[in-house]
């Protein structure tokens, strides 16, 4: 047991020579380290790299392109943000004027309303693309084929009303007008088929 560790890893096949003669030539250097300073030279204290304190200034003048680049963030940022408030206003406005005109028409047709809980005809008419539905009795049908009635839709009901009260609504909301035929058209349907057709 006279060989040394060293000689020991090397015969072993762990450690290569390349790599001990690494480690040794490291050894001088790590004793310069400690080794006491040199005339001349400034001594530096803490142990090799110099403290940079996380709080130390930034420098004063930022450049150029970082100005102009913060400039454009904060205009793009105000920008949106008017947007976005000019966005809500519409929104409210227009949420105002439709509780306006449903005010209008709700008073409109107070008490005007015909629909009757004994009419027992179906009168069929396509509304939003869908085919709907109101009840009438034979006097209405006839009215309602001749023009001279209509068919409101409000909160989700099909009101019967008069022509003039009709006409009222489709002045505030024309969309809400369900059924309103012209008086003068012949009768007939563009698909050739009778308006007043029963199905």
């Amino acid at each position: 047991m006279a060989d040394s560790l060293r000689d020991q890893l090397l015969k072993s096949g762990i450690v290569k020579q390349v790599q001990v003669t690494r480690v040794q030539t490291d050894r001088p250097r790590e004793d310069k380290r400690n080794a006491p300073p040199q005339p001349g030279k400034p001594v530096r204290k803490g142990g090799g790299k110099p403290h940079v304190s996380s709080h130390a200034p930034r420098p004063a003048r930022q450049s150029q392109e970082d100005i102009d680049l913060a400039k454009a963030y904060a205009i793009r940022a105000q920008t949106e943000a008017h947007e976005r408030k000019r966005v809500e206003q519409e929104a409210a406005e227009q949420a105002r004027m439709r509780r306006e005109r449903k005010l209008q028409i709700q008073q409109l047709l107070d008490g005007k309303v015909l629909n009757k809980a004994e009419a027992d005809q179906p009168r069929n008419f396509e509304y939003g693309g869908k085919i709907r539905r109101v009840h009438v009795d034979a006097a209405q049908l006839a009215a309602l084929n001749a023009g001279e009635l209509g068919v409101v839709q409000q909160g989700g009901r099909y009101l019967l009303v008069s022509r003039e009260i009709a006409e009222q609504v489709r002045a505030i909301d024309a969309h809400l007008v369900a059924l309103l035929i012209d008086p003068n058209a012949s009768g007939v349907g563009d698909d050739g088929v009778p308006d007043d057709l029963m199905w």
